[in-house]
């Protein structure tokens, strides 16, 4: 029975998933973002919409974040997360962030606040709750979201820019197989391609997110493979220990028995293809 009721939601995920279309791209910095070092479409950070119109809109909105070691960005980790988003009610925004080894820290850190503020300051454009914006990220992915939800600024009340009125923080984070620690934990080619060859240590604590949460750190939900050999298992669990200890809600599920890593929504896979529909019934009771 729970093969089949597995394989159930497979096939309604599916179906769901092809129905919804991105919009055109938006590029974050029309005039050319800060520190690009080009003018081609990899200095370029933008936002894909996906804001189908068939779906029973919730109000509330996700920015997806791809991972790719912070060289590339995965494909199965954008337009398709976009899409079961939708699914369920959700508008969504792929992120196309700068990426290494051309660019290095703090450039994707801007690129992702410079998303949250996009969002939250065209809310009613896109008929949004400002306060129901959430962030979600795969692997390095995760990294740039849990960054997001570490880093954020109110927003400069007196900036010419609206866009930079707006606050960068995330109202949630969903981080699955995420790269967290730029420590003994960390992914080598995220770290190197972040922070560069030989980052100071005040950098690398810097950017180890399990080291930046406070109370005001949104709630987080938190996918991981016991065994992933790849981005190990101990960067959900610090960071759930560090949410924990600052008295911040989350969510944590390690599966035992999960692909190696990089499995996207899971779909087809008896393990982790559940996780998309435990993160609908979290999401729900955080309102979105």
């Amino acid at each position: 029975m729970k093969r089949l009721a597995a394989l159930s939601f497979v096939l309604i995920a599916t179906a769901a998933l092809g129905q919804a279309q991105p919009s055109n791209e938006i590029l974050l910095w029309p005039n050319g973002a800060p520190g690009a070092l080009a003018d081609k479409p990899e200095d370029k950070p933008s936002l894909t919409p996906y804001v189908a119109t068939w779906a029973k809109p919730t109000g509330a909105a996700v920015i997806v974040c791809p991972g790719g070691g912070y060289q590339h960005l995965a494909p199965h980790e954008g337009g398709t997360v976009a899409q079961w988003l939708n699914s369920i009610g959700i508008k969504a925004f792929v992120l196309k962030y700068r990426l290494g080894p051309q660019y290095h820290h703090p450039a994707m850190m801007e690129d992702v606040q410079r998303a949250v503020r996009y969002v939250r300051s065209h809310a009613k454009d896109y008929e949004i709750d400002p306060q129901r914006i959430g962030i979600i990220g795969f692997s390095a992915g995760g990294h740039i979201a849990s960054t997001a939800g570490t880093h954020f600024t109110a927003g400069d009340a007196n900036a010419q820019d609206p866009i930079e009125r707006a606050s960068s923080r995330p109202d949630l984070m969903m981080l699955i197989y995420p790269v967290i620690t730029m420590g003994q934990f960390t992914h080598g080619g995220s770290k190197k391609n972040l922070l560069g060859d030989n980052p100071s240590q005040e950098l690398v604590d810097l950017m180890s997110n399990d080291k930046q949460i406070t109370k005001e750190t949104p709630p987080a939900f938190l996918v991981h493979g016991m065994n992933d050999r790849t981005v190990p298992v101990e960067n959900s669990l610090l960071f759930a220990d560090a949410m924990r200890k600052a008295g911040v809600g989350f969510e944590l599920h390690v599966f035992e028995n999960a692909p190696p890593h990089g499995y996207g929504l899971g779909i087809g896979n008896p393990v982790v293809g559940i996780w998309p529909k435990l993160a609908e019934q979290w999401l729900r009771g955080h309102g979105f």
